[in-house]
């Protein structure tokens, strides 16, 4: 019979373990670059120097986190509801196109900071939209939400290609995208923010996408944690018996939490889309959505804890591509070996370390505890 975990300190649980797991998959991957021939430290350093080594440098490392945020919070959310939301690349593609019909229809009448409201409720409706029918084989039919969104990340994946190569690509071209959006539908860049602290960036994705996410993760801080709909989704999460005792409707539940989770990753579109190639391309999504998924392991499903862990693999993305250039000997499949080591050490082996934490604060606690019991009786 397995034990349960015991309760560790906050501190513990949500930044020491994530810590250590960190550590051991950096360990491992040094272990990796020896084995092609390389210095593990100097690796490392030019994965440092590639993501914050410039102001440049960190704005990359700020856009590439700007789409995990949005992912790691649909994960999340999910996750809080008892949902494994495994469909956010599909959510993000189709949110694109909700960023794209506003884009299209409105670049050239209205400004930015107009389409950009219009853009966040496209992308998000499309989003959720994406996502409500996993949910509802899930709450009416009992279908796995596990295989229904994986199924729909290809309908999705297959449907945008459909509309960019027949019904969005522009007459006369050959490359499956739409036409650049004009300025209403370009979002500001965050350049201007870096020569405040004397650092300066030529050019970068970096857009007020940025701040979005942000203010993402602190509402959906103050949904799960300071709502009624919040606590309803945490007690469904937690155990569905308790939920229906307390007169919480499942099927409500379930399809709120994973419209919420695919608006959240719906919205990761207007990092690329609006904020970046000003256009609706194949393939913009580049994995974010299945990142987002580690990202919202490591980060124990809090925002608090989402935001630095997406910004862990902005760093491992951008000095990823340092140390490819860096190191010819390197090739970006060993980036990505790297990425799988951190994601299977926050993931799958998350728990390795808790059973020796949990021993060791449990022979410090009674030695605290007798410390204090002696002083009392001496006082």
């Amino acid at each position: 019979m397995s034990v349960p975990y015991a309760k560790l300190p906050a501190w513990a649980d949500y930044g020491l373990i994530p810590l250590i797991n960190v550590v051991v998959a950096f360990a491992v991957a040094g272990l990796v670059v020896l084995l092609v021939g390389e210095s593990p430290v100097e690796a490392f350093t030019y994965l440092i120097e590639g993501a914050f080594g410039r102001g440049q440098n960190i704005a990359y490392t700020l856009y590439y986190a700007t789409s995990f945020i949005f992912t790691g919070l649909a994960v999340a959310v999910a996750f809080h509801g008892g949902l494994f939301n495994i469909g956010g690349e599909g959510q993000a593609y189709v949110g694109g196109l909700g960023v794209a019909l506003v884009c299209l229809s409105l670049d050239g009448i209205l400004p930015w900071w107009i389409n950009f409201p219009l853009a966040i409720l496209g992308a998000a409706l499309m989003g959720a939209l994406w996502a409500f029918i996993p949910a509802y084989l899930q709450a009416k039919r009992g279908s796995h939400i596990v295989i229904t969104t994986i199924m729909f990340n290809f309908i999705a994946a297959s449907l945008m290609v459909y509309l960019l190569t027949t019904v969005l690509k522009p007459a006369g071209s050959m490359s499956p995208q739409t036409r650049t959006f004009l300025d209403g539908g370009q979002l500001p860049k965050l350049n201007f923010v870096f020569d405040w602290f004397g650092a300066s960036v030529r050019s970068s994705p970096l857009n007020i996408s940025f701040l979005l996410a942000l203010l993402a993760a602190f509402l959906v801080w103050l949904l799960i944690w300071r709502t009624k709909l919040g606590y309803e989704i945490r007690t469904q999460g937690f155990s569905p018996k308790a939920a229906r005792y307390a007169g919480i409707g499942e099927t409500r539940i379930v399809l709120v939490t994973m419209l919420i989770s695919g608006a959240l990753a719906g919205m990761m579109a207007l990092n690329p889309v609006m904020g970046d190639a000003n256009r609706l391309q194949l393939d913009f999504v580049t994995g974010a959505g299945f990142v987002g998924i580690a990202v919202a392991l490591m980060g124990r499903s809090h925002p608090a804890g989402i935001i630095p862990a997406a910004i862990l693999f902005g760093v491992l993305y951008q000095g990823g591509a340092e140390i490819a250039f860096m190191m010819p000997s390197i090739s970006r499949d060993m980036i990505i070996i790297i990425q799988g080591l951190v994601i299977l050490f926050a993931g799958a082996l998350e728990h390795m370390f808790r059973p020796s934490l949990q021993a060791l604060f449990a022979s410090i606690s009674p030695r605290s505890g007798a410390g204090e019991a002696a002083g009392q009786k001496g006082a």
